[in-house]
């Protein structure tokens, strides 16, 4: 059993930078990929970023170029850098772990954590 943990969530300005933890329990950890992923209230949860256990990255479009999503195997964790932040982008965050090769789908995920809020203020 896997067990995530997002923090770094808060309230920043439009424009401004945060950056997201999701650690992770579990000496398994570096075989799994990782997804982020969104949600606003009554609507779907959605595609973020992915980086797979041999790190390749990939973005949805409305993040390409101002997020950045790395790992840390060592540590276990993975992080999530957004810059150039928009009133758009306040959400909930989840991270979450799957085996399978790159899924922009929530379901091809095994494992989530609890999430953390995201505000950008206009």
């Amino acid at each position: 059993q896997v067990q995530l943990v997002e923090s770094g969530g808060g309230l920043v300005q439009a424009g401004g930078s945060m950056r997201l933890s999701c650690a992770a329990s579990g000496r398994t950890f570096s075989r799994y990929a990782v997804g982020w992923f969104r949600q606003t209230p009554g609507k779907e949860r959605e595609f973020v970023a992915y980086i797979g256990n041999g790190g390749p990255t990939y973005y949805a479009d409305s993040v390409e170029g101002r997020f950045t999503v790395s790992r840390d195997n060592a540590a276990n964790t993975v992080y999530l850098q957004m810059n150039s932040l928009k009133s758009e982008d306040t959400a909930i965050y989840y991270c979450a772990l799957t085996v399978s090769a790159y899924s922009r789908h929530r379901y091809d995920y095994n494992y989530w954590g609890q999430g953390t809020q995201v505000t950008v203020s206009s």
